[in-house]
């Protein structure tokens, strides 16, 4: 699954964000240091505030803050946050595929849930997302693709019916 480039960019905005510990940021700060425009910016901070994850505080003395400490933000909680309108704008064009992209949908943020803000920031890599890939995510590789593999199969259970069964008719 691919996120969109304001998801991406949302979350380059997080990581600055708890970069400046409990400091107001400027979104034009902001905007200059990911290479954004300030609108562009402006929007997606808009609507991480309406997600909870950011407090904005207008006026000349204004900036942004972190609404939540880094360890309580959830990276698939923001990825959802984020993409919902798009996801609900998919699911009516893929008419009786819905069940299997919520059962795809719900492995993929249980996966990116296992990480918070925090352990992005905390990356010894450097780059804004680098806790979500590189050297470390090479040597966890087989455990987190048994891990995914468990929470799908979890996830498919429950949304399994239970009396419906199929059998082969002779």
């Amino acid at each position: 699954m691919r996120i969109s480039k304001t998801t991406h960019n949302a979350l380059q905005i997080l990581i600055a964000t708890a970069k400046s510990g409990n400091n107001l940021v400027k979104g034009a700060a902001i905007a200059h240091e990911l290479g954004l425009t300030e609108q562009n910016t402006s929007k997606i901070v808009h609507l991480l505030s309406r997600g909870g994850f950011i407090k904005a505080v207008r006026g000349p003395q204004g900036g942004m803050t972190l609404a939540q400490n880094p360890a309580d933000i959830r990276i698939g909680d923001v990825v959802l946050a984020m993409e919902r309108m798009t996801i609900e704008d998919e699911r009516q064009a893929h008419g009786g595929f819905n069940d299997i992209f919520d059962v795809a949908l719900d492995a993929f943020v249980s996966v990116l849930n296992q990480h918070t803000l925090a352990d992005v920031v905390r990356s010894k890599r450097g780059g804004p997302l680098a806790g979500l890939s590189g050297k470390q995510a090479k040597s966890k590789g087989q455990k987190s693709k048994r891990k995914s593999a468990a929470i799908l199969d979890e996830v498919r259970k429950q949304r399994a019916p239970a009396s419906k069964t199929r059998g082969i008719q002779k």
